[in-house]
């Protein structure tokens, strides 16, 4: 038997989360309520830090699975699995659309709806974003996943559901999993057919968005933005 570091009870990431509330906390104090308790002379937010070090960014711990985890020393199943848990629901409640409708008004705002979902993609994703005549977004969808390719896309498909959406235009977006926004050669080449597609059908295709990390690219506009 050994005795569990403890923290001073005003230091301690819990009474601090009652007292001031969950956006005062730093993001160690944050993943030590999680973990709950330390270990032998190492306090539950020490314990904190060695997970986040154990990372290359804060941004990785989206992509953390309960194998990685276990290799912290000092972090377990019990831990491991409810860390892992509280990522997934927050990624889960990142990604549900709000009762209000979203407006697109920029290509940041398209930036924004989407970057939650797709940044932290190991894998390319091609997106299709629908929208009304009051550019309100109806929904989107994936259409599908893999390195974009002009003979790989098929304009019946991707504008079927717009079609059956009676949507007045879409945006297409597609991340890149290296964080480079710039879109390759053949990201433009099936940019120009899918225009094409869009007038024969009369629907407008609005932009083509690519996302990196903490950047994007919008394709109509030959710009890069940072974030």
């Amino acid at each position: 038997m050994y005795m569990v570091k403890e923290m001073p009870e005003e230091e301690r990431p819990r009474e601090r989360l009652i007292s001031l509330g969950p956006t005062a906390l730093s993001n160690e104090e944050l993943i030590a309520i999680l973990l709950r308790t330390g270990m032998k002379d190492m306090s539950v937010l020490e314990l904190s830090k060695k997970v986040l070090y154990h990372l290359e960014s804060f941004d990785d711990l989206k992509k953390l699975s309960v194998f990685e985890l276990l290799k912290v020393d000092g972090i377990k199943i019990a831990k491991a699995s409810t860390l892992i848990a509280a990522i997934e629901l927050g990624k889960r409640l990142s990604s549900v659309h709000r009762s209000k409708k979203e407006t697109i008004k920029t290509t940041q705002d398209v930036y924004f709806l989407l970057e939650p979902e797709m940044s932290h993609l190991e894998q390319e994703h091609f997106v299709v974003i629908f929208l009304n005549i009051k550019s309100e977004v109806i929904t989107y969808e994936t259409i599908f996943k893999g390195t974009i390719h002009q003979t790989l896309i098929h304009p019946r498909e991707l504008f079927k559901t717009a079609i059956k959406l009676s949507a007045a235009a879409v945006i297409f977006v597609h991340n890149h999993p290296t964080g480079d926004s710039t879109p390759s050669k053949a990201d433009i080449e099936a940019t120009e057919g899918l225009k094409d597609a869009s007038r024969i059908v009369g629907i407008d295709l609005i932009d083509h968005i690519v996302i990196g990390k903490k950047e994007y690219y919008s394709i109509r506009e030959r710009r890069k933005y940072i974030i």
